[in-house]
C-alpha cells in the first residue's frame, strides 16, 4: 500500500511539473493562445484557423510609436500666405514701372506692355520679333545688330525708333503694313547694310544711310515720284537694289557704279533714257559689276534703246520684240 501511494504521489508531481513547463512555454510564445487542437491546416480552412482579430489582443504597437510633432497643411498654407502678404506690402504699387531703370531698354514696355525681350527673342546681338502682333517698332537693346520683325502690323516707322542703335546692321520688316518711314529714322544709322522691306505699302523711299549695301523694297506701292532724283547717287556701297512688283514708270536715275544687281520686273516702265545705265560721254564698259538687270514684266520694248546698254557686260532681261 505504501508503494502504491508513493507511485501516485510521484505521478501527481510529474503532472504538475509538466503543467508548469507548458505555462512557461506559452508565456514566451504569443501564438500559443491559438488553440488549434487536432485541427488540420489546409488552404480551404486557413481563414477559419487564423483569426486576425486575435492580433489586436496580442500586440499593441500604440505605445511603441514615437510621437511626431508636425504642422498641418492648413496651418502651413496660412503661414506662407501671411508671409507673402507681408512681402507684397513692401513692394511698390507699380512694380513693372519701378523695375524699368534697373533693366534699361530690355525692360521698356512694347505694344503689349511687356519688356521687349519677353515678347521677342533676344539672342546675342539679334532680336527676333516675327509674328508678334506688333504695331510699332519695340524699344531695342543698344547692342542690337540684327532686327527681324516680320509679319506684324507695323504701319509707320517713326524718327526715334532706331535712335542710338549705332551697331544696327540689318533691318528686316517683311510682311508688315508700313506705308511711310520718317526721313530721320534711318539716315543716322552708320552701320546699316541691309534694309529688307518687301510686302509692305510704301509709296516713297526715305533718306538712306550711305552704308547701305542691300535695299529690298519688292511688292510695295512704290511710285517713281516717291524716289528722289539723287536718292541713290551717294550710296557708293549699294550692290543689290530690288524694286520689283511696284508702280514705277521709269528707271531710277543716278544709279551708283557699285551696283551689281537691279531688279525692276513687273512694274509699269515703258521707256528709258539713253543715260539710264551708261554715261553717253564715256563709251567704255564702266559698269562691269552690273551683270543682273531685270526688266521683264514691263511694257517696254528693250530693242528700241540699243545705245543704253553699251557700258554693260550683259543685256537686261526683258522684251526685245
Amino acid at each position: 500500500m505504501k508503494l502504491l501511494a508513493l507511485l501516485s504521489l510521484l505521478i501527481l508531481m510529474l503532472q504538475e511539473a509538466r503543467t508548469a513547463s507548458l505555462s512557461k512555454e506559452r508565456e514566451g510564445d504569443p501564438y500559443a493562445i491559438l488553440h488549434l487542437g487536432d485541427y488540420v491546416l489546409s488552404l480551404d480552412n486557413y481563414d477559419e484557423v487564423i483569426d486576425p482579430s486575435y492580433y489586436d489582443e496580442l500586440i499593441d504597437y500604440g505605445d511603441q510609436l514615437p510621437q511626431v510633432k508636425g504642422t498641418s497643411l492648413a496651418s502651413l498654407t496660412r503661414t506662407r500666405f501671411t508671409q507673402s502678404t507681408e512681402a507684397a506690402r513692401t513692394l511698390p504699387s507699380n512694380p513693372t514701372t519701378a523695375r524699368l531703370p534697373a533693366l534699361g531698354l530690355l525692360a521698356a514696355p512694347a505694344n503689349h506692355g511687356l519688356p521687349t525681350c519677353l515678347i521677342c527673342v533676344c539672342l546675342g546681338s539679334s532680336v527676333y520679333c516675327d509674328d508678334a502682333d506688333l504695331e510699332n517698332i519695340p524699344p531695342l537693346p543698344q547692342t542690337t545688330a540684327y532686327l527681324y520683325a516680320r509679319f506684324n502690323r507695323i504701319s509707320h516707322i517713326r524718327a526715334g525708333d532706331f535712335k542710338g542703335l549705332t551697331k544696327l546692321k540689318r533691318i528686316d520688316l517683311s510682311g508688315n503694313s508700313i506705308s511711310s518711314i520718317d526721313d530721320k529714322a534711318l539716315r543716322l544709322l552708320p552701320a546699316l547694310r541691309d534694309l529688307i522691306l518687301p510686302e509692305n505699302k510704301l509709296v516713297a523711299l526715305p533718306a538712306l544711310p550711305t552704308s547701305i549695301e542691300v535695299l529690298d523694297v519688292r511688292m510695295n506701292r512704290l511710285q517713281s515720284s516717291g524716289i528722289q532724283p539723287e536718292a541713290f547717287r551717294a550710296l557708293e556701297k549699294l550692290q543689290f537694289l530690288y524694286l520689283a512688283d511696284n508702280l514705277l514708270d521709269a528707271i531710277p536715275p543716278s544709279l551708283p557704279l557699285s551696283l551689281r544687281s537691279l531688279h525692276l520686273q513687273n512694274n509699269m516702265i515703258e521707256t528709258m533714257q539713253r543715260d539710264a545705265f551708261c554715261d553717253t560721254e564715256e563709251h567704255r564698259h564702266t559698269r562691269r559689276p552690273l551683270e543682273d538687270i531685270r526688266l521683264d514684266g514691263n511694257p517696254i520694248n528693250l530693242s528700241l534703246f540699243p545705245s543704253a546698254y553699251f557700258c554693260l557686260p550683259r543685256l537686261p532681261t526683258g522684251r526685245f520684240v
